[in-house]
């Protein structure tokens, strides 16, 4: 159930526009937010985007757990690869309910906290070379998987609007 006061990520107009070319821009961004007043224009504070990006970044090492329907691999992942890998993802993806405890933030998840294991997970994603399959995209080389993940960190981060003083 949907909650009364729930923001529909797909209309959202104010959001910022982040290009990232590598995770260090990433880990900047992120450490440049939580180290001032940003408003979140989004359903989750910064600390669950952290916590939401570090549980995708293990994962695509450590494997997803899911695949997307048959039909949406076949027919969709030719038509969207380029763009998801190279331009942007779309907001407003409902993860299914299976997958929600694995990939949703925690609701008390510490900005500190979640920023240290943003740092972890983003060295592991330098460090680390083999990645699981996508759940859209099948088996991906490592710096598509590394694309696919800045796109997606550009998606989440865009909710984060710093407070100008």
């Amino acid at each position: 159930m949907a909650n009364a006061n729930e923001v529909n990520t797909k209309t959202v107009r104010n959001r910022r526009q982040v290009s990232y070319q590598s995770y260090d821009d990433l880990l900047a961004d992120a450490e440049k937010l939580a180290g001032g007043d940003v408003e979140m224009v989004g359903n989750w504070t910064l600390a669950q985007v952290f916590d939401h990006l570090v549980r995708s970044f293990n994962a695509s090492i450590d494997g997803i757990g899911f695949k997307l329907p048959w039909l949406m691999r076949v027919v969709a992942a030719p038509i969207f690869k380029h763009k998801m890998l190279n331009v942007a993802l779309p907001s407003g993806f409902k993860i299914g309910k299976s997958s929600k405890g694995k990939f949703y933030p925690h609701e008390d998840v510490g900005l500190e906290d979640s920023l240290d294991r943003l740092r972890k997970a983003i060295e592991r994603c330098k460090t680390e070379r083999t990645r699981s399959m996508h759940p859209l995209f099948g088996d991906l080389s490592c710096e598509d998987w590394d694309k696919f993940s800045l796109r997606h960190a550009e998606m989440h981060m865009g909710f984060a609007v710093p407070v100008e003083k």
